[in-house]
This record gives structure tokens, C-alpha cells and sequence, in this order.
């Protein structure tokens, strides 16, 4: 059983290792994913928007996109030039919260649900962390974005509610 085991772990331990020895080799191609027309800075990109490529393994530089799933729904940063490969960098989440707009704060906690006005500080897309200023307390505040002007705060402000009721009981 345990000779059994060790051939396992070996042969597992061993595949990146006959892989790298492959693309040395030049043997592998591989598939990445290339925009079919130009694609301007801060167009939202779809699936139509893109294809496949198969180009030698060895050419390939680390970070390449090479699924389509990783790309439907960005935005793009720079213009990408149709049949060159895109980096993750290349992209983004779409903008939802843009610096100096006015945005709304949603705040929860168990039995009560704050909404407050804000002004966003710095940019961001859905499920990003951005900084709002309140108007009111002046006070600069770490949110999450979760829809078009509109951020959630409190992770930090729940966490320090839940302690205090705790201490309450």
C-alpha cells in the first residue's frame, strides 16, 4: 500500500517535469486567446469580441490569457490590437464607482440598515475596495463596491458592532 502510494506521488511530482521537457522540446502548442477585431481602451469585451490562437508553447510569454472566460465582461485598459495575445493586466473590471462622483452607502447590521450620500475617492468595479469621503464626519472610509454608485461599508464597522454587543450581554 505504501509502495503504492509513493508511485503515485511520484508520478504526480514528475508530470510538470516531463511537461517543461515537452515545451523545450517544442512539441506543445497552445491555444490563447487573441481579440478577432481592435478593440478600443474601456470597451466592455464579450465572447464575439474574441478567438482562439494556436501559437508554439515555446514563444508564449508567462501570464497570457488562454481562456475566454477570464476576458467576458472586462473592460479593457489599453487598445487591444486584434491577434496579439492580452495580459490580465490588459483588462479590468468594469468602472461602477468613479472618483469624485457622488455614490450611496448601504451599512447593515442585525436590526438596522443605515443609507447614507459619500464621495467617492478613488475608482472601482463590482466587488473592488474603494475610499469614501463622508461628508458630514469628514472622516475617509473603506467600502466595497457592489453596484453603480453604490458601496457597501461596514465590513470593519460590523465586526466592531458585533464586539460591542457582546460586551453588552
Amino acid at each position: 500500500m505504501i509502495g503504492r502510494a509513493l508511485i503515485i506521488a511520484l508520478c504526480v511530482l514528475a508530470l510538470p517535469l516531463f511537461a517543461n521537457m515537452a515545451l523545450a522540446a517544442g512539441v506543445a502548442d497552445m491555444r490563447i486567446v487573441v481579440p478577432s477585431h481592435s478593440i478600443p481602451r474601456g470597451t466592455t469585451i464579450s465572447d464575439s469580441d474574441l478567438s482562439y490562437q494556436t501559437v508554439a508553447a515555446d514563444s508564449v510569454q508567462a501570464g497570457i490569457v488562454t481562456s475566454m472566460n477570464d476576458l467576458d465582461g472586462m473592460e479593457a485598459r489599453r487598445m487591444l490590437r486584434a491577434g496579439e495575445p492580452v495580459r490580465p493586466d490588459d483588462v479590468r473590471k468594469p468602472i461602477l464607482v468613479t472618483k469624485g462622483s457622488t455614490v450611496t452607502m448601504n451599512f447593515s447590521a442585525p436590526g438596522i440598515t443605515l443609507s447614507a450620500t459619500g464621495k467617492a475617492m478613488s475608482e472601482g468595479g463590482m466587488g473592488e475596495t474603494v475610499t469614501i469621503l463622508n461628508p458630514i464626519s469628514y472622516r475617509q472610509i473603506s467600502c466595497t463596491v457592489i453596484g453603480a454608485g453604490t458601496v457597501r461599508a461596514g465590513e470593519a464597522l460590523s465586526t466592531q458592532f458585533a464586539s460591542l454587543q457582546k460586551l453588552k450581554t
